[in-house]
């Protein structure tokens, strides 16, 4: 096995984890550092599931104790009733989109400038958010109502183009729609496990031809990489949103969306999606 490769896979595996849940773009930076890596081939699409897949079971072994308590309180509780209810309900926009819209997407938008372009203006509009006037309703994610569920649902639809960011767009749209930091941040961690685990499904399932033995080593260096890396990054982020607002990521998408622009204008960098 090439130790490039596997050294590839740690660095990949690491951007994921620290990524998937705070609002700057998985996507977006795998993109980009797959193309500056050159680790593009039909090995990678799978490796990308692959790792991300390790991202989403670090969120549900961080939020295992609600997990369990929502799955136990099913059948008598109320509260865990609505909260699974509200989940589905947001979801749905997300799924039913992606798979009108799933081909056009691959095919066109995942490439190095527009993820580029996505960071920039999402930068903007997370700094335009922050300055509206801020009066949270809804303290907790259990407050939340349908109507609630389904404006975020259809905000995090709008990450479906790369680079946008599917925790952005919903913790976002939940501040917009009056969810509190913390709540809005905590319904996003919560509904991507649906949504990450039915994308990844169905990228497997339009993928399963790639999947090689040879490729398991790579793989396993990926998975355990981004599982560490998402653990750390959820559990610091909570902390952080606590207390604080979302302008740095807004500052951090814009400069690095302008980087990956000014290299391409200036060709210090040929990428592959030119």
């Amino acid at each position: 096995m090439d130790a490039t490769l596997l050294v590839k896979a740690a660095v990949l595996g690491i951007i994921e984890g620290l990524t998937e849940f705070l609002p700057v773009s998985s996507t977006g930076h795998l993109i980009i550092f797959g193309d500056l890596l050159n680790y593009t081939d039909d090995h990678s699409k799978v490796f990308k599931i692959v790792i991300q897949l390790a991202a989403i079971l670090a969120v549900c072994w961080d939020y295992r104790a609600k997990i369990a308590e929502v799955v136990g309180g099913l059948g008598s509780d109320r509260n865990a009733q609505r909260f699974s209810f509200n989940l589905i309900v947001a979801f749905l926009p997300a799924a039913v989109l992606g798979l009108m819209f799933y081909k056009i997407i691959k095919g066109y938008l995942f490439n190095p400038l527009t993820v580029a372009g996505a960071l920039v203006v999402g930068g903007f509009l997370i700094l335009y958010i922050e300055r509206r006037a801020y009066h949270p309703r809804l303290e907790t994610v259990d407050e939340m109502g349908w109507k609630e569920a389904l404006k975020v649902g259809f905000a995090q639809s709008l990450a479906m183009f790369p680079g946008v960011s599917r925790s952005g767009a919903t913790i976002m749209g939940g501040l917009l729609f009056g969810l509190s930091r913390k709540a809005a941040t905590e319904f996003s961690f919560f509904l991507a496990i649906p949504t990450m685990l039915a994308a990844t499904a169905y990228d497997v399932y339009k993928n399963w031809a790639l999947l090689k033995m040879d490729d398991l080593p790579v793989f396993a260096v990926g998975f355990v990489f981004s599982f560490i890396a998402a653990m750390v990054a959820v559990k610091a982020f909570i902390r952080f949103v606590s207390g604080h607002s979302f302008a740095p990521f807004a500052w951090y998408r814009i400069a690095f969306g302008l980087f990956v622009l000014l290299s391409w204008q200036m060709g210090w960098v040929s990428w592959n999606g030119e």
